[in-house]
């Protein structure tokens, strides 16, 4: 199995401004809840710091003095802090989750957007399970950071800067000493966010890796071809290898600086020992500090200190998180060759007329002075209403020109005309509704038969889908089945023959109703009793349509109105099936070799 990855442009430094600035704009349509929530968690911070004082007010004044009203008033208002906290903690999370989702959302669009807008040369280099990869397991793994860290940040930003005020309000010198170990924390915590983010780029790709294998080798596909070539249990050794070496990653990635953050939740956890002893001894001789001013600093430097690691376990996962986000950009950055031009043209009225006018096309443009192109110097029209059969030897180009009429690659050079327009200023909708195409790869949704038919014309009767089915010839053979149209087909429609699938997509292209058709070897990989039927069935959706024919079998184009032969991504010869056979070139010597096969046949 390969492991090719897509191609990306180089990803810039995660800790660069500009690439946080980035982040930071995925937030922007969401600015006013996230303003809520910031006056939410400024809000619980100040009620947070109040419990403190009031709890300085009744070890210094209501008990010593046994005022039981002011007692009682200060504990009712400890309560309500608590609840008042309690709510505007139910609050923020609550937006912020929502804001967060939303963002995650608007990253998984845009990534399917932009694959949507991607060449079709993007898919054949590229394994699906590295895309679906990035979609599910990089954008799930973003989850924690957009819906509860950029919250958990404000909250405890603000909560150790209110602890900071009110510390220094009560003793500015215990204050300095609670607060000297912090910038080595700091430093700390952001050595292990870089340790993190490493790994988390490894653990990702090794994701990705895992992901593309489970997609390949547990399709319908995969099984078939594991089980007949006898790989399941080498097939199963490698993904246990894969799977190996996540195990590693993982443990790698939780342990990667667990000591360090661990001495400083120690060193944290030990402070109030540190000031009882400076309380008593290094201050004896000072100025006095109550014991209600003690109790209550050692409440709010708690109040600091676990605030104050849990930003620093913030930072690390921000900077953990910032790997992800890297992976999304990577592809929200791939160039879309394909795109819809500024000022799209849109025709009211196809007729159908397709022209090349000196196509060159390259599948590596910037490799063309090394490697010859796939087509060159092709000049031809297929007037409206009529047939086109290509032919030519494996490699002639044959495909690469069917893919240059719907535009699922561009021209290198020259132009691909529709009704006089190049395909280029066409907009999308008018393209797909001028051009259908019926390959020999034919591909079915794991839905029901209506469904896969309705994908063509979401708003199709009943009655409409019976009868591009009858036109097909393949509605005898779904209402013989349990449940009819609803019938599901099984992934990629395994439940059908090939012959029988390649009904249902002449089918669902009936339905379509393009003026202009491709069939790109539409039957080439059917045996000859069905390649018949089949064959019937694209008679019946060729009537009327203009045809261009890709043909491997030539007993399909001999009625052609025009055949072209390519012969190294040139035009051999051209002409009519009777002037082709009287010139006795390479279409006269296909033919004989056509001939013989069917003998041995």
């Amino acid at each position: 199995m390969r492991h090719d990855e897509p191609e990306s442009p180089p990803a810039p430094d995660a800790e660069h401004p500009a690439q946080v600035r980035r982040i930071l704009r995925l937030f922007r349509p969401y600015r006013g809840r996230l303003a809520l929530v910031g006056l939410l968690v400024a809000a619980s911070s100040l009620v947070s710091v109040i419990s403190p004082f009031l709890l300085r007010e009744v070890l210094d004044v209501a008990l010593p003095q046994g005022r039981t009203g002011l007692l009682s008033l200060l504990a009712l208002g400890m309560l309500a802090a608590a609840v008042i906290n309690g709510v505007f903690g139910v609050l923020q999370t609550f937006l912020s989750t929502t804001v967060g989702q939303r963002v995650m959302h608007d990253l998984r669009t845009a990534v399917y957007a932009r694959l949507q807008a991607m060449p079709l040369a993007f898919f054949t280099r590229t394994r699906t399970g590295e895309v679906q990869s990035r979609i599910a397991n990089d954008i799930g793994g973003m989850q924690a950071t957009v819906t509860s860290t950029a919250t958990s940040l404000v909250s405890n930003i603000t909560s150790v800067v209110a602890a900071v005020v009110a510390m220094l309000a009560l003793d500015w010198r215990l204050t300095v000493l609670s607060l000297l170990l912090l910038p080595a924390f700091v430093a700390v915590s952001r050595r292990v966010g870089r340790e993190r983010k490493k790994i988390t780029s490894q653990r990702q790709q090794q994701m990705a890796t895992m992901a593309a294998m489970v997609t390949e080798s547990l399709s319908v596909s995969g099984i078939l071809l594991g089980r007949t070539m006898g790989r399941a249990g080498s097939l199963t050794r490698a993904f246990a290898q894969e799977s190996e070496q996540l195990v590693g990653l993982e443990v790698r990635a939780d342990m990667a600086g667990r000591w360090r953050m661990a001495t400083i939740g120690v060193v944290m956890a030990a402070m109030p020992a540190v000031i009882y002893w400076a309380a008593g001894i290094a201050l004896h001789g000072g100025p006095g500090i109550s014991l209600g001013t003690l109790v209550a600093f050692v409440s709010l430097q708690q109040g600091l200190f676990r605030p104050a690691v849990s930003l620093l376990a913030t930072g690390v996962q921000m900077q953990t998180s910032v790997a992800l986000f890297q992976r999304i950009f990577e592809y929200l950055d791939l160039p879309a060759d394909i795109t819809e031009p500024e000022r799209p043209v849109r025709l009211e009225k196809v007729r159908g007329e397709v022209r090349f006018e000196q196509v060159t096309f390259h599948y590596d443009p910037q490799g063309q002075a090394a490697d010859r192109p796939t087509l060159s110097g092709i000049d031809l029209t297929v007037p409206a209403g009529s047939s086109l059969a290509v032919v030519g030897p494996t490699g002639s180009g044959k495909s690469t020109l069917g893919h240059l009429v719907p535009r699922l690659y561009d021209v290198t050079a020259g132009r691909v005309l529709i009704d006089g327009t190049d395909v280029r200023d066409l907009d999308f909708a008018t393209l797909a509704h001028a051009v259908g195409v019926v390959s020999q790869e034919t591909y079915l949704f794991h839905a029901s038969v209506a469904d896969n038919l309705r994908f063509a014309k979401p708003g199709a009767s009943d009655e409409e889908l019976e009868q591009a089915a009858r036109a097909a010839q393949i509605h005898d053979r779904i209402a013989a089945l349990p449940d009819g149209y609803d019938t599901v087909v099984g992934e990629r429609g395994h439940r059908f023959s090939g012959g029988e699938r390649q009904r249902l997509a002449i089918a669902r292209t009936i339905l379509r109703d393009p003026p202009v058709l491709i069939l790109d070897e539409a039957t080439s990989a059917l045996d000859t009793r069905t390649e018949h039927a089949v064959q019937q069935a694209i008679d019946a959706l060729a009537e009327g349509r203009t045809t261009i024919t890709i043909a491997h079998r030539l007993s399909t184009v001999r009625h052609a109105d025009q055949i072209v032969v390519l012969d190294a991504g040139r035009i051999a010869e051209q002409g009519t099936h009777e002037q082709l056979l009287a010139d006795d070139g390479q279409y006269a010597a296909l033919v004989r070799r056509d001939a013989r096969s069917a003998v041995h046949v």
